[in-house]
């Protein structure tokens, strides 16, 4: 749609803060009055409708979309997606290892660290395995996790339910979402089997450019934590 507004300001109201354009408050595509939290994350957004030049470009407002999921597609069925969440651990990348030495030597490095983070954090032992075929998760290993995504806010399993899919990790995801990696170390832990691919074989311009919009997409979410925080 083409820029119809003259103006973005953050306005404030008795559960947060929301944007508004020329006076008039934004809404989700559901219909609801964006509100935040925080002075600063509706600053962040209000600051994206202004950039906006021509064309409003939502693609182009990663903070607007975080908030847009937020409100419409997580808030209202949490339930859900905390269970969509758990299936990431049922299946998590860090726990299927190559058969082929080098790389397994280079998995075994990077994510046992991350297995033994969550182990000493939530008291969760996940099994491992060496090749494709499925492992099953115990029932009781994962239920100090589905207590963890319960506990968590909005703002946070919103996150959360960004950064797993994008990973392929539950335990990856935590480990963002609680600062235990950055943005880069998260991206660079779960694309560890591709990179060592590239090592091999090169890489072509569309892989480069999906790893290239995958790491831009934990960037946003670390930043979208940080303003959620304050």
């Amino acid at each position: 749609m083409k820029r119809f507004y003259k103006e973005a300001t953050v306005s404030a109201h008795d559960s947060g803060f929301g944007v508004a354009l020329d006076g008039k408050p934004v809404r989700t595509p559901g219909g609801a009055v964006l509100s935040v939290r925080t002075e600063s994350l509706a600053a962040a957004v209000a600051a994206e409708w202004a950039e906006q030049t021509g064309e409003v470009r939502p693609l182009g407002m990663p903070m607007t979309r975080l908030v847009l999921t937020q409100i419409d597609r997580v808030a209202p069925r949490r339930a859900e997606v905390a269970a969509e969440l758990l299936g990431y651990a049922g299946s998590d990348l860090l726990c299927y290892r190559a058969e082929e030495t080098a790389l397994a030597d280079r998995q075994n490095t990077l994510w046992n660290p991350l297995l033994d983070w969550l182990t000493a954090r939530y008291g969760v032992t996940l099994a491992v395995t060496a090749g494709l075929m499925p492992v099953a998760q115990a029932p009781e290993a994962l239920a100090p996790l589905a207590e963890k995504l319960a506990t968590l806010s909005d703002a946070g399993l919103t996150a959360l339910a960004l950064a797993a899919p994008a990973a392929g990790s539950l335990v990856i995801g935590l480990a963002f979402l609680e600062g235990r990696l950055s943005a880069d170390e998260a991206f660079a832990v779960s694309q560890l089997d591709e990179t060592y691919q590239i090592e091999q074989w090169g890489e072509d311009y569309e892989a480069a450019d999906r790893r290239a919009d995958l790491l831009r997409e934990f960037q946003d979410i670390a930043r979208f934590l940080s303003l959620t925080r304050g």
